[in-house]
């Protein structure tokens, strides 16, 4: 049997237990939480006290906080782009709505509304020229991303579980940070945001352990080839008004790391969790090859540390249009 016949196999297995899946991991409509559950009512009579509340507390916040909060927010709003490379994975048919599209809109409803919270968060702070991150946002899905995995399911999941984990820690520091500074409104955003990261990773992640039960060697070589090539992050191609593409990505990533919001230690303890989760040290009967893959992944985690103890952050922040008056810089 070809190899594309057993991943299509394997998911047509993990497929019949999708409706499973989607009551644990995700919630209904009618009972999950919307954006304007967390924003100022505009209906109420006293909108007004709670636009000026949130645009008071949004004054304690820092430029690198500001830039931050713009990128994950441009992160959320490129879901067009995401939903439709999930769709095309092998296994996935939308023509004949099976379970894995099934999931896949009803993941997409829920990511949908992060994006909406934020953005609509950050209009009434009046702290960002909505514009230029306007123009960051459609720039960002016309220009599409590219993120090794192909049409391969294992490789999509392995890059969802990682990625969807990340988000869940960048989304909770914020908020932490938020909080800190006595944001209360959106400390609450970006924790809840945070805890709906944390059960899509959970879902993703017990895809690929579900997987491994199956087809462990592929599974493993996939998850190999995806820590070689780097999980990027989806914002890779983020560029301001003007810009090439990807040029403010490593901007923003430094705004991340100087506020310990997502950091290279980030990336390695997620590595570790997914490794231990997944109990690669455990699994048997793989090929030489997946065996040799088991080995790379076990000590990658301590050579990526020893890396990351030497990388210098710029201590100087880059300036942004999204955070200046008028877009000038």
């Amino acid at each position: 049997m070809a190899l594309k016949n057993i991943r299509l196999e394997v998911m047509q297995t993990v497929e019949k237990k999708i409706d499973s899946y989607i009551d644990q991991y995700l919630i209904p409509v009618e009972e999950i939480w919307q954006p304007t559950d967390l924003l100022p009512d505009f209906q109420k009579e006293n909108y007004m006290d709670e636009v000026i509340q949130l645009r008071e507390e949004a004054k304690e916040l820092g430029y690198d906080f500001w830039i931050v909060l713009v990128g994950d927010m441009v992160t959320e709003e490129a879901l067009p782009t995401y939903e439709s490379w999930l769709m095309d994975m092998e296994g996935v048919d939308q023509h004949g709505r099976n379970g894995w599209s099934k999931w896949i809109r009803h993941w997409t409803g829920e990511e949908n509304r992060h994006g909406d919270t934020l953005n609509k968060y950050l209009y009434l702070s009046g702290r960002v020229n909505m514009r230029e991150v306007e123009i960051t946002t459609q720039h960002l899905i016309n220009d599409g991303f590219e993120v090794g995995t192909g049409r391969d399911p294992y490789r999509n999941f392995i890059y969802t579980s990682f990625q969807e984990l990340a988000t869940n820690v960048s989304h909770n520091r914020v908020g932490k940070i938020a909080k800190k500074k006595g944001n209360k409104m959106l400390a609450k955003m970006c924790n809840i945001i945070a805890g709906d990261e944390m059960r899509h990773h959970l879902a993703y992640r017990e895809f690929v352990k579900t997987i491994f039960e199956y087809d462990a060697s592929e599974m493993m070589l996939a998850f190999q080839d995806m820590m070689q090539k780097k999980i990027i992050m989806p914002a890779q191609n983020l560029r301001q008004s003007g810009g090439k593409m990807a040029s403010a990505f490593d901007d923003f990533s430094n705004a991340a790391q100087r506020l310990g919001v997502y950091t290279t230690f980030d990336y390695i303890d997620i590595l570790e969790k997914l490794n231990a989760h997944w109990e690669i040290s455990k699994i048997s009967g793989l090929t030489d090859e997946a065996e040799k893959a088991r080995d790379y992944l076990l000590k990658l985690p301590s050579r990526m540390m020893r890396i990351a103890e030497r990388i210098k952050i710029p201590e100087d922040a880059n300036r942004f249009k999204w955070v200046e008056p008028n877009g000038v810089v």
